[in-house]
């Protein structure tokens, strides 16, 4: 059963910023959207270029390498060439700690 982690304190990531954090081995992408944690694998799904490494407009991270545009929240893809979504983790403050459940 996934438990959460702690990956940081919950002001490390500013309005706007993403981060990568290990998580039980696996990379996983942080993006704070006004306030609001998302977490999802940090490996796009087309060609396996690192989400956190791209751009983020709102609820939306643009891969570096071919443009594939992936929902935060979801994890759907809105605009390929990637045709997979990423995988998306719950995210919760607690105290002054940000954890991810992986």
């Amino acid at each position: 059963m996934a438990e959460f982690v702690v990956v940081a304190g919950a002001d490390a990531l500013g309005e706007g910023e993403m981060r990568v954090f290990d998580v039980g081995g696996t990379r996983i992408a942080v993006a704070n959207v006004a306030g609001t944690f998302y977490a999802f694998d940090d490996t796009c799904t087309h060609v396996g270029c690192s989400l956190a490494e791209g751009d983020l407009e709102e609820k939306t991270v643009i891969c570096p390498c071919h443009g594939s545009e992936f929902d935060v929240a979801s994890g759907a893809v809105l605009q390929g060439p990637a045709r997979r979504p990423v995988k998306t983790y719950e995210t919760r403050v607690e105290g002054d700690s940000l954890e991810v459940k992986g």
